[in-house]
């Protein structure tokens, strides 16, 4: 069977997205020896720096392509379906929303099966989330794209259950499609770790890190965030600071301006975009992690905290319940004084550290990139057995 797996979505910044796809295909190299993948790029030392990461110099039935059109380009839409067609391909899978619609035509089952993994339906649901996101901008188009995406995918992989009722309700899958819409859990990589030796107590007076990884979209909610670290500062024995890791963005400002407002300069810390071994020492070195997000896919960084024995606090929604489950703090992301008192306790109860951290490292080890792979191989393999060139069949 050949498999074409778009890796355009890995960026020169790795994000949520980008390691989910760089992950899945380290994996599926691990995995299975015997299918051919064809793993597409557009830009070529993304593609070399893939293929060091990754370890697939000596993978003979993985071989990365670079085509010349990037994931928007309406040349690819037009060009890219012909490309897979030479190429004998079986199941093509994006790693995200975006597929070529010629190469899969609605209500057919086709020659080559198509997978699309739709990670959130953010902008979709709450374009008010995402004001200045060209998905926002162009929303009748976005709208139209996802509801193609939905009629012409064989298989649609959602990284949570919460996602995939979103899917189901909002892309209007039919009854008897609803099997078709299946969950597969995002991973956590095996680089995200306690320290060794694990921390110590900082010392005493010193200010204690509550950390933030992710970008400054509305929907993050990074505005209540600084108005909950305001408040935890007044009211916490222990000095905090408040660590941002995530990729500057001029269209939201509004944290930045919450920040002068609240004289908060001296205790926040915007270091932008880090790579992994700098993220891991983060999370090592932080008293606690806060997502305090309104909608998440998932929430990679609840897991990679958990994975490193650094205690989460979350925003109090589905998707972050079914993934932290009982080894986080919740507080409803609009309530200020209960993100506050989170972060208060979080730092402050040594007790109650303990116990998040533990229950966080036994919940982290639920989800695996091995089970990922191993999940989406075998959907790849009930695709493919029924297409006329798995079949031997011209």
């Amino acid at each position: 069977m050949r498999i074409a797996l778009d890796a355009r979505w890995i960026f020169d910044e790795i994000s949520g997205i980008g390691a989910h796809t760089v992950e899945l295909i380290r994996h599926l190299a691990r995995l299975d020896h015997e299918n051919s993948f064809i793993i597409l790029f557009s830009d070529r030392k993304l593609a070399e720096r893939t293929w060091m990461d990754c370890q697939l110099t000596d993978k003979p039935n993985f071989r990365p392509e670079v085509v010349p059109w990037s994931l928007f380009s309406p040349r690819g839409q037009l060009l890219l379906p012909g490309h897979l067609r030479r190429q004998r391909v079986d199941v093509y899978h994006s790693t995200n929303y975006m597929i070529p619609l010629a190469a899969f035509p609605r209500d057919r089952t086709g020659r080559i099966r198509c997978v699309a993994t739709i990670h959130d339906l953010i902008p979709l649901l709450f374009p008010q989330a995402t004001p200045n996101a060209i998905k926002t901008r162009l929303f009748p188009v976005y709208k139209r794209l996802m509801l193609e995406v939905g009629r012409r995918a064989d298989r649609i992989i959602t990284v949570s259950e919460a996602s995939r009722q979103d899917v189901l309700e909002h892309l209007r899958i039919p009854a008897e499609r609803h099997a078709s819409v299946v969950v597969i859990h995002n991973g956590v990589s095996n680089r995200f770790r306690p320290p060794v030796p694990p921390a110590g107590s900082p010392p005493a007076g010193s200010p204690a890190t509550v950390l933030y990884v992710g970008r400054s979209d509305p929907y993050k909610n990074l505005e209540n965030l600084m108005e909950a670290f305001a408040l935890a500062r007044a009211r916490s024995p222990i000095p905090l600071r408040l660590r941002l890791i995530g990729p500057p963005d001029p269209r939201y400002p509004g944290a930045g301006e919450r920040i002068r407002k609240l004289n908060l300069a001296p205790y926040v810390e915007r270091v932008g975009y880090q790579a992994a071994d700098n993220l891991v020492r983060a999370y090592q070195s932080a008293a606690v992690t806060i997502l305090p997000s309104r909608y998440e896919g998932f929430g990679l960084p609840v897991v990679e905290s958990m994975a490193c024995g650094t205690p989460v606090i979350c925003g109090d929604i589905p998707v972050l319940r079914e993934v932290a489950g009982e080894a986080a703090l919740f507080a409803p992301p609009d309530d200020i004084p209960a993100l506050a008192d989170a972060m208060t306790r979080a730092v402050n109860d040594a007790a109650l550290r303990r116990t998040l951290s533990e229950r966080g490292l036994a919940q982290a080890a639920r989800f695996t990139w091995a089970d990922n792979a191993r999940h989406t191989l075998a959907l790849y393999q009930e695709l493919g057995s029924a297409t006329p060139h798995a079949e031997g069949q011209p």
